[in-house]
């Protein structure tokens, strides 16, 4: 993945030397008693929160050329910008998506493992490559919301993914971030396994923006960050209530995207 444009980067104040020599003696000492490995494969690599080579050969990553307005991958480059046949046929109520790569093989893994087994060894990875993805869009973005969950599923899980990653996104790129402009009011049931319309009717309603954050999208550009787009039916929801409180943009950024095959351009 290469980018043509940097992103704007937050850099930190270098430490002191003597407390670098103690960081990497107290990390060379970490790695006897645990030795980096892959995260997906578990077999020893160079250093902790990475994947191998092997594993990461097989991440299929979106890249150029692009849908405009869905993010997913065209078969040849029509000019700047192109859009897909759906995008034209079917625009949706956000105005760009971008995402990593697809949703399928060591990604597929790698974000249920995350989402669903409590493996968070990968989240300041997935920051970087959400950055390159989403550079893009983010160069002149005011504001980073993660997709909500709802109260019960958030004390059941104990953590919201998006939240994680859209910390990491804010963090690299120095773009505001605020987890709570947008709510979920209604628990929905699991979008696995449900058509795109029956996707749409689930999050009907799901979410609102918090009244006391109005003032703080009129206008503005913003970026919702979810772990997975499928259909779109959530990334949809949430840009419709952003977009009715005010935001003069709203774009989508993932760590995957369920991607059948190329799109056709029109």
């Amino acid at each position: 993945m290469s980018l043509s444009q940097p992103v704007r980067l937050v850099v930190p104040d270098r430490p002191s030397s003597r407390f670098r020599h103690l960081r990497r003696v107290a990390r060379s000492c970490a790695d006897l008693l645990l030795p980096p490995v892959c995260i997906v494969c578990r077999d020893r690599i160079e250093g902790h929160g990475l994947l191998c080579a092997g594993c990461w050969s097989k991440i299929d990553f979106i890249a150029p050329p692009l849908c405009d307005r869905l993010g997913i991958p065209l078969p040849y480059d029509a000019g700047t910008p192109s859009l897909s046949a759906a995008a034209i046929a079917n625009p949706p109520v956000y105005d760009r998506a971008r995402a990593v790569g697809r949703y399928d093989g060591v990604m597929r893994d790698l974000i249920q493992n995350f989402k669903y087994r409590d493996r968070h060894e990968g989240v300041p990875m997935f920051g970087r490559w959400l950055a390159h993805a989403g550079a893009e869009i983010l160069r002149d973005a005011d504001l980073i919301l993660p997709v909500p969950l709802y109260a019960s599923r958030l004390w059941t899980r104990r953590f919201n993914q998006s939240a994680l990653l859209a910390q990491g996104v804010a963090r690299l790129t120095g773009v505001p971030l605020d987890c709570f402009v947008l709510q979920r009011v209604r628990r929905t049931a699991s979008q696995v396994g449900l058509s795109a319309q029956q996707r749409q009717r689930n999050v009907a309603g799901a979410f609102k923006v918090n009244p006391k954050k109005l003032a703080q999208l009129r206008g503005k550009r913003v970026i919702v960050i979810d772990d997975v787009v499928t259909t779109g039916a959530t990334a949809e929801a949430c840009a419709r209530v952003l977009k009715r409180a005010g935001s003069s943009r709203v774009d989508v950024l993932a760590l995957a995207r369920a991607v059948e095959q190329a799109a056709s351009v029109l």
